[in-house]
């Protein structure tokens, strides 16, 4: 287990957000969090970088700093094998039920989070955070003298019942249990325990804050994107339910319409997503020599402040994700005022408004049906794009995540 001691968001402020939040907002933040100063925080994941929970943690935990809490953000360690299984597990608890728990999988995940326990003192923190399924048997390992609690981000609705029963077992011993949405609560598990938070943005951050036109021109000429054409994009991990080879259908139906459209496939491969490279690699197979299709991802260069040119330069967004817990990519391109097509499933329900925000759909003939439609109304698509950064402003924004912490905190 390892500190993360540099953050992506270190030298930000509270006070930073005020033309994004108000002062109001701001001040209100500021009286919840002096109940807390000085006390102790550990942020507990699986990875520092690649992914939404690292995303957001490289931007929250230096908000938490700046308010008075001394909050700190430690990442487990585990050989390539412990990561296949915590993979397995991910997948398991989103709905694959032909996934089976050995028992070499168990011991191997318990004993990963034994040895991890043994590296760091999480018990001299006044709370302790731990997020996801692969340090969640962490709190076995501690004689527990303060509040623990358990972050889930991914969608828990119907899970492998294998899988879920033996993780079940760590979760119930934790105070709280944080969900994105009502939906993913089980139904087995303390019903007063339960807190629904749903993640959040960074504005200011280098994959969402403000580009000048030049610098997002130069970004496409880099990596050969035309802006004068148009272009659909989808940023996703390469995952078996992350919908890319949907979104490549997508496109190839918008293209029978519109020749010259073209379509960027952007993610990020991760340390604790050893299955990628394998989704990665099909990918490459089922685009062949399509050079209108461009798989950008940070093996080729592609960072925070390219993903946020991408966005910017796009005409449509593309989430055709099969199962998604939240899916802050979403969140991403409406604060870009950019509408998004997203399959309606998980968090992705939550954030776009039909009609308004943007799409929801159930197929791929229908995304490609509402991709056309915005491409050739593109004062509706201005109109959707407006519409869906003005509710990421009211309920996805870093703050507001940071106020309902503290409000958490504070229930203690």
């Amino acid at each position: 287990m390892f500190e993360v001691k540099k953050f992506g968001g270190e030298g930000k402020k509270l006070q930073d957000y005020a033309k994004i939040t108000g002062e109001e907002a701001l001040e209100r933040i500021r009286e919840k969090a002096e109940l807390l100063e000085g006390r102790s925080l550990a942020h507990v994941n699986s990875t520092s970088f690649g992914g939404g929970v690292a995303e957001i943690l490289h931007n929250l935990v230096p908000l938490m700093r700046d308010v008075g809490l001394d909050a700190r953000w430690l990442v487990i360690e585990g050989p390539d094998e412990f990561f296949n299984v915590t993979k397995s597990f991910h997948n398991a608890l989103q709905g694959n039920k032909e996934l089976r728990l050995t028992e070499d999988m168990k011991n191997l995940y318990l004993k990963t989070n034994e040895e991890n326990a043994k590296d760091f003192d999480l018990s001299s923190f006044d709370y302790v955070v731990i997020h996801d399924p692969q340090p969640a048997a962490l709190i076995d390992f501690y004689e527990k003298r303060q509040p623990w609690i358990w972050r889930c981000h991914i969608d828990l609705s119907d899970p492998n019942e294998e899988f879920w029963n033996f993780l079940r077992e760590f979760v119930i011993k934790y105070d709280r249990y944080i969900f994105h949405m009502e939906d993913y609560v089980r139904n087995d598990l303390k019903r007063e325990n339960v807190v629904i938070m749903p993640p959040s943005i960074d504005p200011l951050s280098e994959k969402n804050m403000e580009l000048e036109e030049k610098e997002v021109l130069k970004i496409l000429e880099r990596f050969d994107v035309d802006p004068d054409r148009p272009i659909l994009t989808q940023v996703a991990r390469f995952d078996p339910w992350k919908g890319v080879f949907d979104a490549i259908d997508v496109y190839r139906k918008v293209k029978e319409k519109v020749p010259d459209v073209q379509l960027l496939l952007v993610g990020v491969m991760a340390h604790d997503d050893p299955e990628g490279w394998v989704y990665f690699e099909k990918t490459l197979r089922k685009i062949g020599e399509d050079y209108d299709v461009k798989v950008l991802t940070n093996l080729n260069g592609v960072h925070a402040r390219e993903v946020n040119a991408f966005q910017r330069a796009s005409d449509v967004i593309l989430q055709m994700s099969i199962r998604e817990g939240f899916g802050l990519t979403v969140t991403e391109a409406m604060w870009k005022g950019r509408p998004v097509i997203g399959r309606s499933v998980g968090g992705i329900k939550l954030q776009i408004v039909d009609g308004k925000t943007g799409f929801l759909v159930k197929s791929v003939e229908e995304a490609a049906e509402k991709a056309l439609y915005l491409l050739r109304h593109p004062d509706v698509a201005n109109e959707m794009g407006a519409n869906g950064r003005e509710r990421v402003r009211e309920n996805f924004i870093i703050t507001r995540h940071l106020e309902r912490y503290l409000d958490l905190l504070n229930s203690f």
